[in-house]
């Protein structure tokens, strides 16, 4: 089963990336879209027009992406419900509502009776049983979005930093490698720190954040904002 999750980057970049790797995005059996905001969602059309993948989005999640982005004619558009489940060949799906400021926002549990990868971005706030849940994973994408530091001395705009630090909106390194140090023991094998802020983070800020609080135990990996990142298996 082959899942792509978000369409924030050109339908050709995505087609490169995977062809590096010698992966077909034609082969994709569905994109799988966790909210509205633009970075998310705004090439969701032509990754189903040219490739032919059918679009997961929860209707709320579409009809403000629509206000937001030109998305053009879509033909095949599955919806699920934000807390629900959604089945795809042999896979489930858990879909976990959260506290982003995003429309109808979602994360992701993959789980194919076996084994069970977490993809965790645009949380909004660590919320009840996020830690729970991380623990019960054998593999996790999370985000680790920005340094409190960098963000207080950098450029962005007074309330963007308060929407970047509060209820809705994202977690910081510090946040983010607690939460695995709560996980730690578990069946956890690796973590991969995603959703780097271009700006108010960097691989060696957030890393070092990571290793301050977790120690070596922990194999970690950083999802580039760039390029194709290497192939992780669980």
């Amino acid at each position: 089963m082959r899942l792509l999750f978000d369409a924030g980057i050109s339908g050709s970049s995505a087609a490169e990336r995977l062809a590096a790797h010698g992966r077909d995005i034609r082969s994709v059996d569905a994109l799988i879209i966790s909210h509205d905001h633009s970075d998310h969602i705004r090439a969701a059309g032509v990754f189903q027009r040219k490739y032919g993948i059918p679009l997961y989005v929860t209707p709320r999640t579409l009809a403000a992406a629509q206000t937001r982005c030109a998305l053009g004619k879509l033909r095949d558009i599955r919806h699920f419900r934000c807390g629900g489940t959604i089945q795809i060949g042999g896979a489930s799906v858990h879909t976990i509502p959260t506290p982003h400021d995003g429309e109808d926002g979602a994360v992701f549990i993959v789980d194919d009776g076996e084994r069970r990868l977490g993809i965790l971005t645009d949380l909004g706030h660590v919320f009840q049983d996020l830690g729970r849940t991380i623990a019960s994973l054998d593999a996790v994408f999370l985000e680790s979005n920005y340094d409190p530091q960098m963000l207080a001395n950098g450029s962005y705009p007074r309330y963007l930093k308060i929407r970047i630090k509060g209820p809705g909106g994202h977690i910081s390194n510090h946040e983010a490698a607690e939460l695995l140090a709560g996980a730690a023991g578990s069946r956890l094998k690796w973590a991969c720190l995603a959703h780097l802020s271009e700006e108010n983070n960097s691989p060696e800020v957030a890393l070092r954040t990571h290793r301050e609080v977790l120690g070596t135990g922990l194999p970690l990996h950083v999802a580039s904002r760039y390029a194709v990142s290497e192939i992780l298996t669980i």
